[in-house]
């Protein structure tokens, strides 16, 4: 049975605002922010390497990128990721994403990770499945 549209507008403002925090995050790490400690496992104190700051920019580009698939799967007009045909299947395929993330952040090494982005990313996934059930 699909999720009540109060269910689903609900998913989906936790989703956007999630999300936001995630993207702001990533982008903060890419221009040099000191929050190394609460990314990639918490191995690098301070200001991540080159390397890391790029992956950084590019997780922030993905996120956004599967944010609109999301707001689109709900029905909001936003710029098109993906065909619309395709939107069901991909709702499950970033369910499944957020799924690994739960568990990557669960098992991370970091405790400011866990205690940070394990709920983030429960959250999220949670918000995901619930976009996933709504009827297309």
């Amino acid at each position: 049975m699909p999720p009540a549209s109060g269910l689903l507008t609900v998913a989906t403002i936790a989703l956007t605002v999630l999300l936001a925090v995630v993207i702001v995050f990533q982008l903060a790490l890419a221009a040099g922010a000191p929050w190394g400690v609460a990314a990639y496992g918490g191995a690098h104190r301070g200001v991540l390497p080159t390397r890391l700051r790029i992956a950084s920019g590019v997780a922030a580009a993905l996120w956004v990128a599967l944010g609109l698939v999301l707001l689109r799967r709900t029905g909001y007009s936003v710029p098109a990721v993906l065909p619309d045909g395709v939107l069901a299947v991909a709702g499950w395929i970033i369910f499944a994403i957020l799924a690994l993330s739960v568990i990557l952040n669960a098992i991370t090494p970091s405790v400011l990770e866990r205690a940070i982005w394990l709920p983030v990313t429960l959250l999220l996934a949670a918000a995901t499945l619930v976009i996933a059930l709504a009827p297309q």
